[in-house]
């Protein structure tokens, strides 16, 4: 690709000679490059970076989880919290003991800083025609819920869940 017709699109995106995709990603001791996600979808919590990739591939490993998007959702506290859109797999429905389960799997198996403190289990995710999970429709919803004050159907906090607190990683 040698640019845009845009001027200030091609400004914004090559810069030292490189063409900058908006991908994030890491290499490790060994030179493996790991994709991390977007950086239009990389958030902050309480000063921390989040991936929502990462956050999303930990959740896949619950039984019950068929899919799975993380969005920042506004607080008061920490600026922003994750939360995760959940589709289940068949044979699963939503229910207050299945997500006190997926609470229990994500308090043992997510560092305290990037786990997700909200959580809702929908029937699909929003995606482009091309199979992506459309993240910007689902912060808006999200944004749009914190500002009614409203709580979806299958809706949780996992301050809805006292006793959860006690367990660590």
């Amino acid at each position: 690709m040698v640019g845009y017709d845009d001027e200030n699109k091609n400004r914004e995106v090559f810069r030292l000679g490189l063409y900058f995709t908006g991908d994030v990603a890491f290499m490790d001791e060994d030179g493996y490059l790991t994709f991390v996600g977007r950086a239009d979808d990389v958030f902050k919590s309480s000063d921390y970076r989040i991936s929502p990739f990462e956050l999303e591939s930990d959740l896949l490993k619950h039984p019950a989880v068929a899919e799975a998007a993380v969005v920042p959702s506004p607080d008061p506290i920490r600026g922003f919290i994750p939360k995760a859109y959940i589709v289940l797999k068949p044979g699963y429905t939503p229910s207050k003991d299945l997500a006190y389960d997926i609470f229990k799997f994500i308090r043992l198996n997510i560092a305290p800083y990037k786990r997700p403190r909200v959580i809702e289990f929908v029937n699909e995710l929003p995606k482009t025609i091309s199979g992506k999970i459309r993240r910007v429709e689902l912060r808006g919803l999200e944004r749009e819920k914190r500002n009614k004050g409203v709580r979806g159907e299958h809706e949780y906090f996992e301050d809805d869940f006292p006793d959860i607190k006690q367990l660590r990683v």
